[in-house]
């Protein structure tokens, strides 16, 4: 399937220098502001307390905010969560309130805010199983405040879970080379990996420099984004084994130039579906979603990017030629072997 076909190929590979040298700039960028200014990881590598909370009417998170301030919380993360009612607070560990005890003075805290008394209820599901519901109710007798969720990550865990992800990340990327090199030749691997650890250290090198939140939601999209970059990176090569059998006298940059060119067309559709999927994640997936979908638009963007002028002009610089992919046919011997 084909939006269109470019009769001529573009000369991807005449200008993969210049593009080289701002994707080299970019990632310079981006180990910079890793360095200097860090991730700003949430309360599941951190630890931390993970509170829902809910209002009968559009809470006002200015004042939630103000009141946490209050207690100690420099820096609380108050966000929607669903409804304009439904409000999600994470809470770093700060040594003034011990452990879990944390969301016990959050709720007694919030609720004298709104002139009403913590009360705790024990309800029986349906499944007949007795649930502890924490509410606030004001003089009237009137709910005014009601906890929905309540989850403690120790300092322990956070660490555990952070060494978890980077275990991941290094099998991630330990297995796409040993996939490639195995499918193609070690070049292409060496290619394809720096061009996939490229998108990634971009990834991170944005939600360093405007300091967003690096949730285990984001981990899981940057490890997407591997997967999702090198199918674009395969597809590519893929098409230059194709060429190299088609195209005999070709150069090797001509070669590369087409397979690109002949791809566009399905570049387009494949990024371009993916692309309004994840859109709708973003303006649509409310605040649990909205980095995650951040992270796989920024990904997405410059996988494609990678893909074209990172992943195929290593791979061309690096001294790719048809008869690594392509083996010369030995000729048979007229003797067929015989000696006299």
């Amino acid at each position: 399937m084909e939006f269109f076909r470019i009769k001529k190929d573009i000369p991807f590979m005449r200008h993969a220098l210049i593009f080289n040298a701002i994707s080299a700039l970019t990632f310079v960028a981006a180990v910079f502001f890793l360095s200097t200014k860090g991730l700003h990881f949430s309360v599941e590598f951190m630890g931390g307390t993970v509170m829902e909370l809910r209002y009968p009417q559009a809470a006002n998170q200015e004042k939630i905010r103000a009141e946490l301030v209050k207690i100690g919380y420099e820096q609380p993360e108050v966000t929607s969560f669903g409804t304009a009612q439904d409000v999600m607070l994470r809470l770093p560990i700060i040594k003034r309130v011990a452990g879990s005890t944390g969301s016990q003075l959050v709720f007694d805290t919030l609720c004298a805010g709104e002139n009403g008394t913590t009360k705790r209820l024990d309800t029986v599901t349906a499944k007949g199983e007795s649930v502890a519901k924490t509410i606030c109710v004001n003089a009237a007798g009137t709910e005014v405040l009601s906890q929905q969720r309540v989850e403690f990550v120790g300092p322990q865990v956070g660490d555990e879970l952070a060494q978890n992800g980077l275990n991941a990340l290094v099998m991630v990327i330990i297995g796409v080379m040993a996939y490639l090199a195995i499918r193609f030749e070690w070049k292409y691997a060496v290619s394809a990996i720096i061009a996939n650890l490229h998108d990634v250290v971009i990834i991170l090198g944005f939600f360093a420099f405007f300091q967003w939140e690096f949730s285990l939601t984001v981990l899981a999209a940057v490890l997407a984004v591997l997967g999702y970059s090198v199918n674009e990176s395969v597809v590519i090569f893929d098409r230059i084994r194709e060429n190299f059998r088609k195209q005999r006298k070709a150069e090797v940059r001509e070669v590369i130039d087409n397979a690109i060119t002949s791809t566009i067309s399905r570049t387009i559709i494949t990024h371009g579906c993916t692309q309004m999927m994840v859109l709708s994640m973003l303006f649509f997936g409310g605040a649990t979603l909205h980095y995650f979908a951040v992270a796989l638009t920024i990904g997405i963007l410059f996988g494609i990017y990678s893909s074209v002028f990172v992943a195929a002009a290593i791979a061309m610089w690096l001294g790719v030629k048809r008869e690594d992919l392509i083996k010369p046919i030995k000729e048979k011997d007229e003797t067929d072997g015989a000696v006299v």
